[in-house]
């Protein structure tokens, strides 16, 4: 890991040019190298835009491209891709933009900015800086298992000690009792107006919401650990109220979309990072319309928010590693995400995102923590713990509020006779097949991950290794817990793989395994299925 030196996103550029010719060498060219203590206002906005895509784009939102096809929210519209195949690229930094974000793009500048505002008693700012670390490194975990946490940042060292899972939710947990007592504060710097002017495209300086975001990552971090002797239900139900309830409250990125590629969402046509390449998966498909035995029958009424159609009009699916030739009449084919072609893997010339929905318009939010997602996650705690009533509530909220979330941020595209509307949600939700009598963890987990479907891809994953894709079975049904989901198989599945799926991310490959190799032996990263060792969090 070979981040020796740091530089701030907004250093100051032609500091010569701008001092006098007579002074000294050192005060006309200052060390890069050295600390430039910019105003910390500056430092957040890029900050939370690395959150999902840097000014680089190389933000998680790069590396979901990889993860949504492990998932199976879409394939690769061409057979032979290793991602649908559950394996990596060998010796490529492909899927490892959440650790360059993490350590890079986020690690000293938020170091700097927390310092900085500390020194400023800004305390709000140093809450902002806490609670966005704390949302990284349980990314960072989540997604690679062992990392580096407690030698990360020190710049005089070449090669870095990994760290165990449970010491960085440990660490996660620190971080975000900090940020909440530091949110907590007024007087001194404090200042909501202040915050604003660095926190635009998040929460516009509430802090009230960012004590919110933290409580939902508290939330998340008992959650993934529903496997474990020391789960506490009670726990994920206790923060997920003190969370996210309300669309308002949502975190979601906004973009301005002015006509730069790094204005506009990542997903979007103009950013044009390979998502005409995409097609959605089968298991997806199936899922919203009726095919999939936990909802038979049941049209899902935001499969036209989701999914794409194909020329002949209805909704068909690519299975993994199969590509779209495997769907034999052409006109069955779906249209990729970027328009109305089932032809062309090209973003629309100009990067026009006319025939785009969902959250591949240029402009459309990007939501980072949704109260749909905190209310499935109090279901899921309220089931395990013994409580359907309560399970009950919050699942049919969850629903409710992915309805309502669509309909007022994601409806431009949407033909009028396909738009959500008040009646459509209220029918299927009063669908029995959708709210059973008795709810069971199958239900739960099938709709939280039509809620996150896109956006949240991690949590979706991280979901589906608690269950072990299709090995855990509901308690109720005796059928696993995500029904009709099929791990790749035979020449299918990834020839390094042995059988197994995936279960974590390689480290990334231009810092690890090019700078600290013999860490990487340690943890065993050198074997060829390193990627499928399961992590700490969903063993049981």
């Amino acid at each position: 890991m070979k981040y020796k030196f740091f530089k701030t996103f907004f250093l100051i550029a032609t500091i010569a040019s701008m001092l006098s010719c007579s002074k000294k060498i050192d005060e006309a060219y200052q060390n890069p190298n050295a600390d430039v203590k910019v105003p910390v206002e500056t430092l957040l906005a890029p900050i939370v835009a690395s959150m999902v895509g840097n000014t680089a784009y190389h933000g998680p939102a790069n590396d979901m491209r990889f993860i949504g096809r492990y998932i199976q929210n879409w394939q690769m519209s061409t057979s032979g891709d290793v991602y649908d195949q559950m394996g990596y690229t060998a010796a490529s930094d492909n899927a490892a933009s959440t650790w360059r974000t993490h350590y890079y793009d986020l690690g000293q500048n938020l170091m700097n900015m927390i310092k900085w505002a500390e020194e400023e008693k800004k305390w709000d700012y140093v809450g902002v800086g806490q609670a966005i670390f704390a949302w990284s490194w349980l990314t960072m975990s989540d997604y690679y298992g062992e990392i580096i946490l407690k030698e990360a940042f020190n710049t005089s060292q070449l090669t870095f000690k990994y760290d165990t899972e449970p010491e960085v939710y440990d660490y996660v947990r620190q971080l975000c009792f900090k940020a909440l007592d530091n949110l907590n504060k007024t007087g001194d710097g404090v200042s909501s107006a202040n915050l604003a002017k660095g926190d635009q495209y998040l929460y516009n300086g509430d802090v009230n919401k960012w004590k919110k975001f933290v409580n939902g990552i508290l939330a998340r971090s008992y959650n993934h650990l529903s496997n474990k002797t020391s789960y506490k239900p009670d726990s994920v139900i206790y923060y997920a109220n003190l969370s996210i309830l309300t669309n308002d409250d949502n975190a979601s990125l906004k973009y301005i979309a002015t006509g730069s590629n790094r204005s506009a969402n990542y997903n979007g046509p103009f950013s044009n990072n390979g998502i005409g390449s995409f097609r959605q998966s089968e298991y997806s498909v199936k899922l919203m319309t009726g095919a999939n035995s936990a909802f038979p029958g049941v049209q899902d009424p935001r499969r036209w928010y989701m999914l794409k159609p194909n020329p002949n009009g209805t909704l068909i699916g690519v299975q993994p590693n199969k590509g779209v030739t495997a769907i034999t009449n052409v006109n069955d084919r779906p249209n990729n995400f970027y328009g109305s072609t089932n032809t062309t893997t090209a973003a629309p010339a100009g990067g026009l995102d006319t025939g785009c929905t969902y959250i591949f318009k240029n402009y459309a939010e990007s939501p980072i923590l949704t109260a749909s997602e905190v209310k499935f996650m109090i279901a899921e705690a309220a089931l395990r713990k013994g409580d359907p009533a309560l399970a009950a509530s919050a699942y049919k909220d969850g629903i409710r509020l992915n309805f309502d979330m669509l309909s007022s941020k994601y409806s431009d595209g949407i033909p009028s006779a396909k738009l959500i509307t008040t009646a459509t949600r209220d029918a299927y939700i009063a669908n029995p097949v959708v709210v059973p009598a008795q709810l069971t963890l199958s239900h739960i987990m099938l709709q939280k991950y039509i809620s996150l479907w896109g956006h949240g891809i991690l949590e979706t994953w991280v979901d589906m290794r608690r269950y072990h894709y299709n090995v855990d079975k509901d308690p109720v049904t005796g059928t696993p817990v995500y029904a009709d989901f099929t791990i790749p198989t035979g020449s299918n599945l990834y020839v390094d793989n042995g059988g197994l799926p995936v279960y974590r991310v390689r480290p990334r490959y231009n810092s690890e395994y090019v700078w600290n190799m013999a860490e990487l032996i340690r943890i065993g990263a050198d074997k060829a299925n390193y990627h499928t060792k399961e992590g700490w969090f969903s063993q049981k």
